[in-house]
């Protein structure tokens, strides 16, 4: 193989441009990614175990939910209000991380927990009408062995 000498302004003016297209690149990329908008949040707890969760209760802010977020500290989540008694149903569309979803009657009585993955349009659902959803990191649930049956207490009304 040959190689050439390219003489010094050339090559200053390579790295100049490959630097421009790289950081066009990534104003590409960010400008394409939505911003990730944040709720106001509410403390729940279960046991001895304090949620800091925030709270979806119109339907944009539902079907928003944790779309786009790349992570979630390990006490956090979100709280889904639906007002009423439902047959509700969660997906994980543009959701970037694992999450697992415990469904609750109006009491706060978790009837069902559910494993979902990232990026999916699978249906995950209350076995019976739910008047919450609660989304925490996949696997959550299980490691502090919360199970149906079990109240969450500090919901809002």
């Amino acid at each position: 193989m040959r190689q050439t000498r390219l003489p010094q302004v050339s090559r200053l003016i390579l790295r100049t441009a490959a630097a421009l297209l790289t950081l066009g690149c990534i104003a590409s990329a960010s400008a394409q990614t939505p911003a990730v908008r944040k709720f106001p949040t509410t403390q729940l707890n279960i046991g001895i175990h304090l949620i800091k969760a925030e709270v979806a209760q119109t339907e944009a802010e539902r079907e928003q939910g944790l779309m786009f977020r790349e992570k979630m500290a390990d006490n956090e989540g979100m709280l889904f209000l639906f007002g009423a008694p439902a047959g509700v149903c969660m997906w994980m569309k543009n959701t970037l991380i694992p999450l697992s979803v415990a469904f609750m009657d109006e009491k706060g009585v978790i009837i069902n927990i559910e494993e979902m993955k990232e990026q999916t349009l699978d249906s995950h659902c209350a076995k019976r009408g739910a008047v919450y959803a609660l989304e925490m990191n996949k696997g959550w649930f299980k490691q502090k062995n919360i199970k149906p049956g079990t109240k969450i207490d500090g919901l809002p009304q």
